[in-house]
């Protein structure tokens, strides 16, 4: 009796360890990411921020990460997306990764970062705090969530185009403290700003996204890998920053136990980390100190090799850090003090009116008075040899004022060359929709690499769930990339067929914020010119359409997704511009989405349905001078068979009177030559319903030159209607609005031999039979 109670005390103790680590299992790693990328500033649209965060966007999607992003998107806008992002991240729970990136245009303002949205104006410095969004408003709530990881990159640190003052900004953007689990990325050093590329991706986007498809690297080796290549590409114009407070491990992907072997080990990588940077030759010391990024790292290289030309270089770099940390811990103390010893070591410094406006805000002197207590920093005061590059409100790093020599080529102990598709990447399609980022061409991460099966997969995400697939994703991308360069972006309707996969682009982009896509749906409505968002359902689009002139009261089709817009104070309507020309004051029907009316050799039906020739609806008003078509073997050309009849199975819905909307089935009659109109109309216009019909005059249908024939798109049953012989002439002008088919004749066909019945002879009219 004991040993069975044991066995079933051992068997409910399995079963809830089983469960408890299903449900932990279960549970997993949330992974969340936040991307804007603002580009169309008014005072001048940047290159690069929208297709950067595309691209960022794509790789956090691939890393499992559930995205949101956005392009160009207002103040309000980015608030409110931001409030329902953080309901989101908090709703995951506490082992959450939150990865949050911002590109556009940044700037500080006594001490705080903002970030500019595309409706902020800025006639002065005081405007910055209403009109842009300061960054420690999102990184507080952020901070105070129980999350894993938070990282938090800001792509902004670029030169700004602000009205000139005599109280200037200080360019860049300004050091600060993560707060703990978080890290904090630059695009560029505290207190200086990056050039601006040309595209399609900025450097260091596309460095980021390179080093976090590089499968198990530590969260700090991405950023100091990033930095590396950044300062290589760009030859030492920018080099990027990070701090980080994360002590929990974190990896964007998985490297496979049977990956090959990377070109330097962990333990050489580590082992180079930890020596000292006089036992590297002069090259490897500057990259050893710019990977280490800290302040006694560059100082160490330039008691090195203090007359290296990487001297000056590395003197420049410590000058910009110097003096940030100097005024992060003066604006920490934020007293008048504090602000006269900032003004004492750099009275013409970056922050130099900064620190007056503190000193207004005080009631205080302006200048340093001449005796006051002096803080005392964290960094000693800096060389008169570093005061040239901090003496001014921005320091580039490719100022020719400087005459800085390039870097030296980055060695592969400290960072192996860039996969070979990821050096040039072709740029995506631009975007056509309110708010939706770019969607990049993917290339796939190798088979080697996965993310970690930790995470909890995002919902519905085709790029997750083919990283390694270069079909499905590229193929889509590249196909709608060459569809939008032949009409610019592309439509619903070409989303709706795009790619044999059976995907378009609309499925890969990122998903745009809830509040966005209310906000895109409201100006679809205002402007109904702008393409509607991707959320928009298309049943909606073609519910709110109107009948159009010439449709018997109803919708006639869409044209490339599109209804046909009216001409300008008139009720005709416009496909490709031009005004659909009229016959007897009703538009001509469309031949595969465009008018009939498709050059200058125009043919109308005038009264009484017969051809003429001239230009467009005008010639129907008097303006234009038209002329009769001669008949042909004596037959007026006006009996011919309607040119609806031809071309319902073109265009089905305008023939909405006819047979519900269905092609009618030629019947022996008509194919004898005996063809119905309806009495008293014109055979070009006739409308069958409810009226009597009448025979022609026995004439052969389709002898005779017609506009079905000009008009031959499509023609089903080409052999059949072509039974009957043709007349041939030569002087009838007949223009083609798409290349005409060949016209295939039937032969006749041979009659049957009647058995072995001998032929008669001898008779009158018989030939005489043969003795």
């Amino acid at each position: 009796m004991r040993t069975l109670q044991k066995l079933l005390a051992s068997l409910v103790l399995i079963i809830l360890v089983a469960v408890s680590a299903t449900g932990a299992l279960a549970q997993g790693e949330k992974r969340l990411a936040f991307v804007i990328g603002n580009a169309a500033y008014p005072s001048g649209e940047l290159a690069t921020p929208a297709n950067d965060a595309g691209l960022i966007a794509q790789t956090l999607q691939a890393a499992g990460f559930d995205v949101v992003g956005a392009r160009d998107v207002d103040q309000e806008s980015l608030r409110g997306a931001y409030r329902d992002f953080l309901a989101k991240v908090s709703a995951a729970g506490p082992d959450a990764v939150v990865f949050v990136y911002l590109a556009g245009h940044g700037a500080q303002f006594e001490g705080e970062n903002y970030f500019l949205p595309v409706d902020a104006k800025i006639a002065n410095p005081a405007d910055l705090p209403i009109q842009a969004v300061r960054v420690s408003d999102l990184t507080r709530p952020l901070a105070a969530l129980p999350n894993k990881v938070n990282i938090v990159v800001l792509d902004a640190a670029r030169p700004n185009d602000f009205p000139e003052s005599d109280q200037p900004l200080a360019g860049g953007l300004a050091l600060v403290d993560p707060d703990p689990n978080m890290l904090i990325a630059f695009n560029a050093a505290p207190g200086t700003a990056a050039p601006e590329g040309k595209g399609p991706y900025g450097a260091y986007a596309q460095a980021l996204a390179e080093m976090m498809r590089d499968g198990g690297l530590s969260l700090e080796d991405v950023f100091d890998r990033t930095r590396l290549r950044v300062n290589e590409v760009t030859q030492g114009a920018q080099v990027p920053w990070n701090a980080s407070k994360i002590d929990a491990p974190f990896v964007f992907f998985d490297r496979a136990p049977d990956a090959p072997a990377p070109k330097v080990s962990e333990a050489e990588s580590q082992a180079d980390r930890t020596r000292e940077i006089r036992d590297f030759d002069a090259h490897d010391a500057y990259v050893a100190a710019l990977d280490r990024d800290t302040m006694r790292g560059y100082e160490d290289f330039l008691v090195a090799y203090p007359h290296d030309p990487m001297a000056k270089r590395v003197r420049a770099i410590i000058a910009a850090r110097r003096e940030a940390i100097t005024w992060r811990q003066t604006w920490m103390r934020d007293t008048p003090e504090a602000y006269w010893s900032y003004l004492e070591r750099y009275p013409h410094g970056p922050h130099a009116w900064d620190a007056r406006r503190r000193l207004e805000h005080f009631d205080a002197e302006l200048e340093p008075p001449p005796s006051f207590s002096i803080i005392v920093y964290d960094v000693p005061p800096p060389p008169p040899e570093e005061i040239i590059y901090v003496d001014r409100p921005v320091l580039y790093f490719d100022d020719p004022d400087f005459d800085f020599d390039p870097p030296p080529p980055v060695a592969v102990i400290f960072l192996p060359p860039p996969p070979p598709d990821f050096i040039v990447l072709l740029p995506p399609r631009p975007p056509v929709e309110v708010f939706v980022l770019p969607v990049p061409v993917f290339v796939p991460v190798p088979v080697w690499v996965n993310p970690p099966r930790s995470i909890v997969p995002p919902p519905d995400n085709i790029i997750f769930n083919n990283i390694h697939n270069t079909t499905i994703i590229n193929n889509t991308v590249i196909n709608e990339n060459n569809q939008a360069g032949q009409g610019g972006g592309l439509t619903t309707g070409q989303k709706l067929t795009a790619g044999a996969v059976g995907l378009g682009a609309a499925a890969l982009a990122t998903k745009v914020p809830p509040l966005l896509q209310k906000k895109a749906a409201l100006k679809q409505d205002k402007q109904p010119g702008l393409v509607a968002p991707l959320e928009t359902p298309f049943s909606k689009k073609l519910a709110t359409e109107h009948a159009l002139p010439g449709a018997n009261g109803k919708t006639l089709p869409l044209v490339n997704g599109k209804p046909l817009p009216l001409a300008k104070g008139k009720t005709v309507p416009l496909v490709n511009g031009k005004t659909v020309p009229l016959a007897n004051g009703k538009p001509l029907p469309l031949v595969n989405g465009k008018p009939a009316a498709a050059d200058s050799r125009l043919k109308t039906l005038g009264k009484q349905g017969e051809i003429v020739t001239g230009q467009g609806a005008e010639g129907q008003t008097g303006k234009g001078k038209f002329r009769k078509l001669p008949s042909v073997n004596g037959v007026p050309v006006t009996n011919k068979p309607a040119v609806q009849d031809k071309l319902g199975k073109n265009n089905p819905t305008s023939l909405s009177d006819q047979n519900g909307g269905k092609p009618r089935r030629l019947t022996r009659k008509d194919l004898a030559g005996e063809t119905l109109v309806p009495n008293g109309q014109g055979a070009g216009f006739g409308n069958d319903k409810g009226k009597k019909f009448r025979k022609l005059g026995g004439e052969p249908a389709g002898g005779e030159v017609d506009v079905q024939r000009n008009f031959k798109v499509n023609k089903p049953n080409t052999q059949v209607l072509s039974r009957q012989e043709k007349p041939e002439f030569q002087a009838q002008p007949k223009f083609q609005v798409q290349p005409q088919e060949k016209r295939l004749v039937r032969q006749p066909k041979p009659q049957p031999q009647q058995g072995n019945k001998k032929p008669s002879c001898g008779l009158p009219g018989e030939p005489p039979c043969k003795q």
